[in-house]
């Protein structure tokens, strides 16, 4: 009997989450929320993406859209959780919970604005939370480059003058307006604030149609969440565009004292300063345009991880030559050799003493051959690997700022060439905390403006806390030198995958390597080659 055809992806869409009356956890103040949503693969529920935590707020209204693919023919269940969030680490085990919602993505995008009350753990209902959907078009893909300032804005603080800043609204298919961007708040005490340029896509903006009405909030900021109105006013992007030539300039009108005083004309001007729309490429189009994304690969043989003589060493070979090292390197191998054309990967082990003087090292090809550390092919790593194995000596300690450098060396290299010809992706398979971790801190900062994504995969049962602080999803690593310029660092334990298919595994760890790849590129306005 023939399979049946696979799903087809209809169109991708954009959910925008926003919730009404939380439960307030917070004793000095109010709660500061994050949403988490999540898929389900036939068998569990699975983290897919979160939204931004926005502070001392029992309505908050997220800018960051849940991007999916839609099918048609497949039951997409999605749960969203809303969570109290105080402190910095990934984890939720220890935020508190305000609430859960379960449904399906068709019977989302069916309503358009979808709208049910937050499920607590006790069954009882606190609070609500609506969703609207936005097909995305793919006819523009562009990006919008803006930068505000004001003059002579009200003032709103007894002591002092106001904090302002700006809340950018598009309005959906059903005619009502969502927030989808919000500035810094500008904390100079000024009526003149400058804010920083920033981008948003024209898609997000209008959905592609530069005549459609755009919102314009200017705020006071005031750390106990009761923000004041300053003023606002209406746009399209057909207009912002005029910003491109002279600066557009606009009135900052507050409704209220509009409607009070007759005498009354403005609260300040609201001028776009610049505004520049820049062409977004996909990451498909810097693949199929000639990107080569070459994969290398490092290996921890640190003593932490157990004499691979050893049954419960993790490095151990079973009957059918595998282990967890090598199941995830298979995994996601098989993914990246399919984007490089020549298919030699660099190999390395980290951690242990090697022939023939036996002095530990940080990193060594698997094939003890420097001047041709490559393997080819996904089968050829793993050979080298099982070869490596019976001539080291497990050591330590793990480090891992080396193979970082020295990857992040050959990227800087591509990087000066000013083309968009080479990326670079470092899977690196560990067992435990990293003993360097302020040298790799470094290193990640260093190389996150270069052509490199990280991917760390932790195996075995070990604590992995500290190593999730590289991952930049709850905010920009910092470390002594300054922060990232961009997120390139994914981390995934693959114990929460040794039940689940290695193309499961492989999604979850390459699923931020193409939006890092297209954000370096667009960063530095590199097109793709066959565009140049």
């Amino acid at each position: 009997m023939a399979s049946a055809d696979p799903a087809t992806c209809v169109t991708k869409v954009e959910l925008y989450i926003s919730c009404q009356g939380l439960k307030n956890k917070d004793v000095m103040s109010k709660s500061d929320p994050l949403a988490v949503f999540y898929h389900h693969d036939g068998k569990k529920w699975w983290e897919y993406q979160r939204t931004e935590r926005i502070k001392n707020s029992l309505c908050p209204e997220f800018t960051t859209p849940i991007v999916m693919d839609y099918y048609f023919e497949l039951v997409q269940k999605v749960k969203i959780a809303v969570y109290d969030i105080d402190n910095s680490t990934s984890t939720l085990d220890d935020d508190d919970f305000l609430g859960e919602m379960e449904t399906t993505l068709g019977q989302i995008v069916s309503s358009g604005t979808y709208k049910t009350t937050l499920k607590l753990r006790s069954k009882k209902s606190h609070g609500t939370i609506t969703i609207r959907a936005e097909e995305i078009s793919d006819s523009n893909n562009d990006l919008v480059s803006l930068q505000f300032k004001g003059e002579k804005l009200d003032k709103k603080d007894v002591f002092g003058k106001s904090d302002p800043y700006l809340e950018i609204h598009k309005m959906s298919s059903d005619g009502s307006f969502m927030k989808i961007h919000k500035t810094e708040v500008i904390i100079k005490n000024t009526l003149n604030p400058v804010w920083k340029t920033f981008r948003i896509p024209v898609r997000a903006l209008c959905n592609g149609d530069y005549d459609k009405s755009i919102k314009i909030y200017c705020y006071d900021y005031d750390s106990d969440g009761s923000h004041d109105l300053i003023g606002t006013f209406t746009t399209t992007l057909k207009e912002m565009v005029r910003a491109d030539r002279n600066p557009v300039s606009y009135e900052c009108i507050n409704p209220k004292k509009q409607a009070k005083k007759k005498s009354y004309k403005n609260s300040g001007h609201i001028i776009l300063q610049k505004s520049i729309v820049v062409k977004q490429y996909s990451f498909l189009d810097y693949i199929m345009g000639g990107c080569q994304i070459n994969f290398t690969i490092g290996v921890d043989f640190t003593a932490s991880n157990g004499s691979p003589k050893n049954l419960n060493s993790l490095h151990y070979l079973g009957p059918n030559g595998r282990n967890q090292y090598l199941d995830a390197l298979i995994a996601v191998g098989n993914v990246c050799q399919d984007y490089d054309t020549d298919k030699l990967f660099p190999a390395f082990g980290f951690g242990a003493k090697i022939p023939p003087n036996y002095q530990c090292s940080h990193i060594f090809p698997l094939n003890f051959n420097p001047s041709n550390p490559y393997a080819a092919g996904i089968t050829g790593v793993v050979e080298a690997y099982q070869a490596c194995l019976p001539n080291i000596q497990f050591y330590g300690p793990t480090n891992i700022a080396p193979i970082i450098q020295h990857v992040a060396s050959f990227a800087s290299n591509a990087m000066n060439d000013g083309t968009a010809s080479n990326y670079f992706v470092l899977l690196l398979l560990t067992d435990g905390v990293i003993t360097d971790m302020e040298e790799t801190k470094k290193a990640i900062v260093q190389a996150s403006k270069l052509p490199l994504s990280i991917i760390i995969v932790g195996v075995g049962g070990a604590d992995f806390s500290a190593m999730e602080e590289l991952d930049g999803d709850d905010g920009v690593l910092r470390c002594s030198i300054g922060p990232a310029v961009r997120d390139i660092v994914q981390f995934v334990p693959f114990r929460q995958f040794i039940q689940a298919s290695p193309q499961i595994l492989a999604q979850h760890v390459l699923a931020e390597v193409p939006k890092q790849l297209t954000q370096h590129y667009s960063r530095h306005d590199i097109e793709p080659l066959q565009h140049r």
